[in-house]
Parts: structure tokens; sequence; C-alpha cells
């Protein structure tokens, strides 16, 4: 059986198409989630997310997660987990619980199926977690329109060469970005995603670079400064 063990809670992932990675970690723990804050994780996953925002003081979470194996997954993590009374596992297509749904939430969070050019022969739940197939990027800022607060944000990871483009469209749908941080390995390696941060309230955008390692298995301190709170090896 297949876990990944952080400090307060456990990650069973062998099931889920997708396994936890660095950069889905920092993603998680850059958050921008508040204490009290309601959040929506789109594609949860193992529902790695949706853990460190109710770590994080999330007071409710729910997880979207198209794929049943992945669903049932995040389900037994929640479960047995400390929060599990803040965190709700929801097997269904995103759109179609966009367009059914009338709560608000004041984070959403998505590290979404974005690999277009990926071969598609592996797996048929891998495919559909790798792929933007079964949620496009216009897709997406649909659903983000409909149920993101009027004071919320949205938060997304994405290769860093598509993030203009997603950002041209998120601002015709009147969501402004208002943080970029990039990711890369090392300070001689090229950034490979970014961590946006939208909002319906126009403002300067925030650009910032985050070199995860200094060294191999070594973290920089900044990355390390994220991942204190979360990571074994920290405590």
């Amino acid at each position: 059986m297949s876990y990944f063990h952080c400090q307060q809670f456990s990650v069973r992932q062998q099931q889920s198409a997708m396994k936890i990675c660095t950069d889905g970690l920092l993603f998680g723990a850059m958050a921008p989630i508040k204490p009290g804050d309601t959040v929506l994780d789109i594609g949860a996953g193992t529902g790695v997310l949706s853990l460190m925002a109710a770590q994080l003081g999330a007071e409710r979470v729910t997880a979207v997660e198209l794929t049943r194996e992945a669903y049932e997954e995040a389900g037994f993590n929640f479960s047995n987990s400390p929060w599990s009374d803040r965190l709700t596992a929801v097997h269904r297509d995103i759109q179609s619980y966009a367009r059914e749904e009338d709560s608000v939430y004041d984070v959403l969070i998505s590290n979404p199926p974005f690999f277009v050019q990926h071969s598609k022969s592996v797996s048929p739940s891998r495919s559909i977690a790798r792929h933007t197939d079964s949620l496009s990027f216009a897709e997406l800022i649909v659903v983000v329109e409909k149920l993101l607060a009027p004071q919320g944000l949205f938060y997304v990871l994405l290769p860093t060469n598509a993030a203009m483009q997603f950002s041209e469209l998120a601002l015709v749908a009147g969501l402004f970005l208002s943080q970029q941080i990039s990711y890369r390995g090392y300070e001689d390696s090229p950034t490979k995603v970014s961590a946006l941060t939208f909002s319906r309230i126009k403002a300067d955008c925030e650009y910032g670079l985050l070199t995860i390692y200094q060294s191999k298995s070594i973290y920089t301190l900044a990355s390390q400064a994220y991942l204190q709170d979360f990571l074994l090896r920290f405590a």
C-alpha cells in the first residue's frame, strides 16, 4: 500500500492516477487560505490539497473529483484525518457540480489536468487526470465565475508556458491576475509551473520566483519555510 506521510495527516495514493509531487505540495502550502475560509478543491485527486487547506484552517472544504478511484481514495484520506468533519468528497464532474451548486466559496484551488500534448497511451484514469479534454481552460473559468465569492480568490497551478493564455481568458471573464509565483527546480533550471492567483478585484500583479532545491534533495530556505509545517523531515 502506497502512503505519503505528513506531520498531521497521511495520504493513501494507491488508486489515484496522479501521485503527490513537490510542486503540488508547495502549491498547497502556499495557498492563500485563512482560518474560517470555505474552500473548493477542483479535481481533488488524493485530496492532499484539501487536507493541506484544512490544516491551514479552512472551515469547510469540498473536494470534487471526476474519477471514482481518486474520489474513493480522497474520501478514505479525509475520514482518517483530524479534520474529517470539515472535509467532503464529491464524485462528479465539476461542470455539472457548478451548474447545480448555489453556494460560493472564499477560495477555489485547482491543480488541473493540463498536459494537452501528452500521449494518451496510458491508463484511462491517468489520461483523464493529465488532459484538458475533460476540463478545458474555458470550462474551468466558467466554473470559477459561478462559484467564486465576490471577495474570493482562485488559486491554480499551471505550466508556466500556459499562464499567459489562461490569464487572458480569465481577464475576459472579469478575473484579474493578482499574483504569479513560478517554480524552478534549481537556480540554473527553467521554470516549468506557476501558481496563479486571481481575484474579481483589479490590482497590480505581484510576480515571484521560487527555487525549490539548493542541491539534490536539499530544499532552499525559501521552500523549506513553506513546507516546514507539513513534511515529516522538518518535524
